[in-house]
């Protein structure tokens, strides 16, 4: 801009330096016609007068001209002020757009990265396995336990019965009234004491009558009084009953 103002007042000084010698010349031409020997002084007057009159009209023009042409300058070097900020504005909008477009990618890009990184590196869950349950054994059913059959198992086989019922007694206790009331014979009878002489004589291994067996039956042996292990635990019962135990019992009972 400055340039342009430069050469607009070089082409200036140019046209006041050609109006300045085109004064210069009419007043060298007015100074002439005035000395000439035999002239009007009154036309040197009206040459000179004519002369002064072109002069202000010459410089008005110029000095129009140079203000329309720095007017228009001015108007000019405003305009791409103008337009340089608009530029200036503009290129730091569209940097400012692009830092920002910038920025928002990097964000989602990291998002991106977080929302990868944490399958990875979160341990995966595991299913629970059931746990299986140890298969319950089956329940052994108690094995009937045998005895042999004769005295001393009929014997042991009664004592196991009289303990789960609670009826006292020792395998010594019975071995001795057994022996004593029927030498260990389970059919024997007395039919000639007064039991029998009444109609309910003595029967078994213990010498049982009837209505003692049916009345101190133990529970889960056999109704038959004949029975070595029923007529024995149902003796024994009502020796418990009557004396405390079959221990004690050494005589008739």
């Amino acid at each position: 801009m400055p340039q342009h103002a430069t050469s607009g007042l070089h082409r200036l000084t140019r046209t006041h330096k050609l109006s300045v010698a085109g004064v210069a010349a009419a007043g060298a031409a007015a100074l002439v016609f005035t000395v000439v020997p035999g002239a009007d002084a009154d036309q040197g007057k009206s040459q000179a007068t004519a002369v002064e009159n072109v002069q202000p009209v010459a410089f008005s023009a110029v000095g129009t001209a140079a203000k329309a042409q720095q007017a228009t300058i001015a108007k000019q070097a405003d305009n791409s002020a103008a337009k340089g900020k608009a530029e200036i504005a503009a290129a730091k909008k569209a940097a400012a757009v692009k830092a920002e477009k910038a920025r928002a990618a990097k964000a989602a890009a990291n998002r991106s990265a977080v929302r990868t990184a944490i399958p990875a590196a979160a341990p995966k869950a595991v299913a629970a396995k059931p746990v299986a349950k140890p298969a319950a054994k089956p329940v052994a059913k108690p094995v009937a336990k045998t005895y042999p059959d004769n005295l001393d198992g009929w014997i042991r086989e009664s004592l196991a019965i009289m303990a789960k019922k609670g009826i006292p007694g020792s395998y010594e206790g019975i071995h001795r009234n057994i022996i004593r009331e029927s030498s260990g014979n389970p059919m024997a009878i007395n039919n000639w004491d007064i039991n029998a002489i009444n109609g309910t004589p003595s029967k078994g291994l213990l010498q049982v009558i009837a209505p003692t067996f049916k009345a101190y039956h133990v529970e889960g042996t056999s109704w038959n009084m004949y029975d070595p292990v029923a007529n024995i635990t149902a003796a024994c019962n009502y020796a418990a009953d009557k004396y405390g135990s079959m221990d004690n019992v050494n005589s008739a009972y």
